[in-house]
């Protein structure tokens, strides 16, 4: 007999109407909240334009997991996909059902799950819908790329700096590294670590949090970065070749690379902490992946949760 549970298309309220805005991640967010009351919805801080960054959590375990997503701008196809998995989660709660063969109930006694869908509001929205007259750092947004009105391949924040190059981990070292002087849409760190108050959010909220396990998502390159210096503990390999395994993923050791935001928690923590690169192709990725980019990150998460849920 086929198990009755819940699947990633029977829900209804996380779904794509077009290319994912702000604004769609603010409404389905109180959607969420207004429809299972055992979700928390918080505040991490609020980005160069003022954007609300918010925090969506589930459940009150001892083992805590930490989950950011488009903080890169042109991947903002990942902050669906988190909170899409939050939905499916709270859903199969709610109805006393399985998740993917799962007991999700046991998930909510032995972890909490803190997700930051998106990082980056201000560069996502430029990414989106780009740099109109009324915009207020029109002049030096196209200044910065180059004079083209086409922001579709930006990374950066409003202020053109790279946030998953802002973090103290061997910042320096990435700046010369990358070679880049000055604001653009992707690659420059910027005047100083944790100079931009959405990186200064994230550092902020996982040093309350202290989690036991980071993961964040980007696209594309369908790989698993699980490394930092050989700062990181012992079990991070093994960790990483669960979540691929689940996935599809690959893990990848990757050299000559830091001042990301899973640099800077292993080098903080000493605990395992991961890039997830979903999909291939170019940035921004598809609307039609979205489907098969959900399906990496629910299964990216699933064995997270069930690896702290079973230990």
């Amino acid at each position: 007999m086929r198990e009755i549970g819940v699947r990633s298309d029977d829900v209804g309220i996380v779904k794509l109407r077009g290319e994912y805005r702000y604004e769609h991640l603010i409404e389905d967010i109180g959607h969420l909240r207004e429809k299972y009351n055992f979700v928390k919805v918080t505040c991490i801080g609020k980005s160069v334009m003022e954007r609300t960054i918010p925090c969506v959590e589930l459940g009150e375990g001892k083992h805590k997991i930490v989950v950011n997503a488009a903080m890169h701008a042109n991947e903002w196809i990942t902050a669906p996909c988190v909170l899409r998995f939050l939905e499916c989660y709270a859903a199969a709660i709610a109805d006393g059902k399985r998740l993917q063969g799962r007991e999700p109930g046991r998930w909510l006694q032995d972890v909490t799950l803190s997700v930051v869908p998106m990082v980056n509001p201000d560069g996502v929205e430029l990414a989106i819908a780009g740099a109109g007259d009324d915009h207020p750092e029109r002049h030096n947004l196209l200044k910065w790329n180059q004079k083209s009105t086409d922001f579709s391949s930006w990374k950066a924040n409003i202020r053109g700096i790279d946030l998953n190059d802002q973090f103290p981990a061997y910042w320096q070292d990435e700046l010369h590294r990358r070679g880049m002087t000055g604001p653009g849409p992707r690659d420059y760190g910027g005047p100083e670590p944790l100079s931009e108050p959405e990186a200064r959010a994230l550092v902020d909220w996982t040093r309350r949090l202290l989690p036991d396990m980071a993961i964040s998502f980007h696209t594309q390159g369908r790989e698993i970065y699980w490394n930092y210096r050989d700062r990181e503990p012992a079990d991070s390999l093994a960790w990483g070749e669960r979540l691929a395994s689940a996935s599809g993923l690959r893990t990848v050791k990757l050299m000559d690379s830091d001042a990301g935001y899973k640099d800077w928690f292993i080098l903080e923590f000493g605990r395992p902490g991961f890039t997830v690169e979903l999909g291939e192709g170019v940035n921004p990725l598809p609307l039609h992946d979205y489907d098969s980019l959900y399906r990496e990150t629910e299964q990216v998460l699933l064995a997270a949760l069930s690896g702290f849920s079973e230990s």
